[in-house]
């Protein structure tokens, strides 16, 4: 290479932070980012040398074909926000009330912006393909992957790569597993059907909002004493809706929450027996039940071999003690259907700092980032994909 990749890295960092709070002031929700998805068209159209194509709704998906035959690599970054009410308090923060980057995904698109910008200039020197692939919709199911995939976004890719800025992770550190990496996640639905009735004759009701506070404590018996405890799960209800008076029991109430799980025959254990426990308590007290269990996104698993390649570039690039063993975490990401179809390695990428007071979870309205993780996220993208098209033979 003739170029200077530090460089050429150094010289974008202050166009991906501007990229980032641009993003974090326009936050869309998945499947409606119609603007954000022109934004990084635009952005791509401007790097120049890519071809570019929208494989499913708002996704976009970049083509860097170098001046070289060789392997095709593809990189992801998804960028869809929430439905929260930003409290950060930021200059640039969500102008659109109940909507908020609060996961980092503005952080992920505009890392491969700038891996995109740098990788372009490139270009005649590559020997192989770097796709860049925006995805749409990862915070809502069904997810945006499969549809990507459907549209032909990782046709004749060989490896495929990606991170999470984490906050919980102070910066400067790299985190890789190279097998699991995150959990599978489901939803479930409970709706408790009885009779409503007044709160002075409760003989005469069939109170769904008792019966269903005892599914809630019940579901918690599940991983308590039906999961072997070797085995990580979790089952949550994250919403009780019942009720719209103090004098009136309601006649339905409705229950919703999600599970993350690793192993398989314990995603199937927790689906039978949250339907159990609500079908068995509902009988008991007189109530009709209706339940629906829905496989959302499978479990994140790298490829050893792509893993460690990552491994490799990360160490030489931040210092091998600031890449850590990953233990795979709680929380579902649909990468997962990426990494069922080629070799994969997702990674997390650092992004709090506690000096800072950059130490909010993801999902929270104070969330945020600090921004340095986003050169070290374009510093590991762009030599990773370079390592891996040297160390991948093309057909893989």
């Amino acid at each position: 290479m003739t170029h200077n990749i530090d460089t050429l890295i150094d010289g974008v960092s202050e166009q991906v932070i501007a990229w980032r709070r641009h993003l974090h002031a326009h936050p869309e929700l998945s499947f409606e980012e119609y603007e954000t998805s022109k934004f990084i068209t635009q952005s791509l159209k401007e790097i120049g040398g890519i071809e570019i194509s929208h494989p499913s709704g708002t996704s976009v998906v970049g083509r860097l074909i170098g001046g070289k035959p060789g392997p095709v690599i593809a990189i992801r970054a998804d960028f869809d926000a929430l439905p929260i009410q930003e409290d950060t308090g930021l200059p640039f923060a969500s102008k659109t009330d109940n909507k908020m980057h609060a996961c980092g995904h503005d952080g992920h698109t505009s890392i491969l912006l700038g891996t995109a910008k740098v990788l372009a200039a490139m270009k005649d020197d590559l020997a192989g393909e770097i796709r860049f692939l925006f995805q749409h919709g990862e915070e809502a199911p069904p997810g945006g992957a499969r549809g990507m995939i459907e549209g032909g976004a990782l046709d004749g890719v060989d490896r495929i790569i990606g991170l999470h800025l984490w906050s919980p992770i102070e910066i400067g550190t790299v985190q890789i597993n190279p097998t699991y990496v995150m959990a599978a996640c489901d939803v479930f639905r409970i709706e408790i059907k009885g009779n409503g009735g007044h709160i002075g004759d409760p003989h005469t009701s069939i109170d769904t909002i008792a019966i269903g506070a005892q599914i809630v404590d019940n579901l918690q018996h599940i991983v308590a004493r039906n999961v072997d405890p070797i085995h990580s799960a979790i089952v949550g209800v994250t919403n009780f809706n019942a009720g719209v008076a103090i004098a009136v029991i309601p006649p339905s109430a409705v229950l919703t929450g999600g599970t993350n799980v690793f192993d398989p025959d314990v995603r199937n254990l927790l689906e039978k027996r949250i339907g159990e426990i609500a079908h068995g308590i509902c009988a008991t007290h007189g109530a009709q039940c209706e339940y629906e269990y829905t496989r959302v996104y499978d479990t994140v698993v790298n490829d050893p071999d792509t893993a460690a390649i990552v491994d490799g570039v990360a160490a030489k690039l931040f210092g091998r003690e600031n890449v850590k063993d990953l233990p795979p975490i709680m929380p579902g990401e649909d990468f997962a259907f990426f990494a069922q179809q080629k070799p994969s390695c997702f990674v997390l990428l650092g992004a709090g700092n506690k000096e800072k007071g950059i130490t909010a979870p993801h999902h929270d309205p104070k969330f945020d980032i600090d921004e340095d993780s986003l050169a070290m996220g374009t510093r590991l993208f762009v030599n990773a994909a370079l390592e891996l098209l040297e160390q991948t033979e093309a057909g893989s």
